[in-house]
């Protein structure tokens, strides 16, 4: 199994001054971070994509530009690309460059994003949130297949005989769906035969596996083979040396986010109770030691009838870059040969 790490580049402004060198640092700091990620071993490091003053990943291309050129081994890839809000040819275009400077290391997660600003900032209409996705995902896909693109649409001005530039190093570029709980989305990657990589933020884990079975099934019945659907697991999770340590580290980031996404979204503030229902055994969140958290993993695997990556989101207003350090190190050093030993 492939273990990684997921980063929305969290601004983390030291006051209410939000000054630029409070993002040079968190950047600088990010950096770091997936240069350690490769240094430890580990498979991927994702950067998403938001549009949101507390993030600063809104053009995550150049962030994984950045680390492509300082690291070897580690895989990279977006987490996810808002497709719904993008010219696929650029999308493309940008991958395909990224993949030339790593070597052929960078995939790409698409998916339509878990908040709204980009339509509004990109002059889209929400109501075509669905429509939009469908038609972007299917000329990004004629494009990574095809040199030169015949294409229509209703969103897009067409094209006739166009040759796209440049092409990746790897044929094809690996293109993933990213989902939340949306069954259709899940059809769509199977009968698409692309790989899935799903977000589970809150809940138990195994409650999803009717989702996935749906995903492999629609795949079986396009005639794709088994290993073609590949199953992901995007998870929010922290690893310190104990879990007594990981889930005081951890909670009071924890409380401070959800609660203030809270208020936008009409839920409740954060109890510390519901926050260790979600880092028990079965709920999603993987924190806590390493022998717990490779444990947990193992479990959730299990539930969703088999994995093949899982990425950590560890983003948290409450963790500080070297804890975050010591997180990567222990997932290299401990989590990782206990997953896959």
């Amino acid at each position: 199994m492939e273990i990684g790490i997921d980063s929305f580049a969290a601004a983390k402004w030291r006051d209410d001054s939000n000054t630029a060198s409070d993002g040079v640092q968190a950047i600088a700091e990010l950096l770091e971070r997936i240069v350690a990620a490769d240094k430890a071993g580990l498979d991927v490091f994702g950067i998403g994509e938001h549009h949101r003053k507390e993030f600063l990943d809104a053009a995550p291309t150049v962030i994984l530009a950045a680390a492509a050129a300082q690291t070897t081994n580690i895989r990279l890839t977006s987490a996810v690309t808002v497709l719904s809000a993008a010219d696929p040819v650029r999308v493309f275009q940008n991958f395909a460059t990224l993949d030339l400077v790593s070597k052929g290391r960078i995939e790409m997660v698409v998916g339509r994003g878990s908040f709204t600003e980009a339509f509004p900032l990109f002059g889209l209409n929400l109501q075509d949130y669905d429509e939009l996705f469908t038609e972007k995902l299917e000329l990004l896909l004629n494009i990574r297949a095809n040199e030169t693109v015949n294409w229509s649409g209703r969103f897009r001005p067409p094209l006739h005989q166009q040759a796209v530039y440049p092409r990746p190093l790897q044929n094809p570029l690996p293109v993933w769906i990213g989902v939340g709980g949306t069954p259709e989305s899940f059809v769509r990657a199977g009968s698409l035969g692309l790989p899935l990589m799903v977000a589970i933020i809150g809940g138990e884990t195994h409650r999803f596996r009717p989702l996935v079975d749906l995903y492999r099934a629609a795949g079986k019945k396009a005639g794709f083979a088994p290993e073609q659907l590949k199953v992901g697991l995007h998870s929010l999770g922290y690893v310190a040396n104990t879990t007594t340590e990981a889930i005081e580290d951890y909670y009071p980031g924890y409380a401070e986010t959800f609660t203030k996404i809270g208020k936008e979204r009409g839920w409740p503030p954060v109890t510390r109770p519901q926050f260790l229902a979600q880092a028990g055994t079965l709920g999603a969140l993987l924190v806590g030691g390493p022998e717990e958290v490779a444990a947990k993993i193992l479990r959730h695997s299990e539930a969703l009838g088999g994995i093949a990556r899982v990425t950590f989101q560890m983003d948290n207003a409450g963790l500080s870059h070297e804890k975050l350090l010591t997180a990567i190190e222990l997932i290299g050093s401990k989590v990782m040969p206990l997953v896959n030993g």
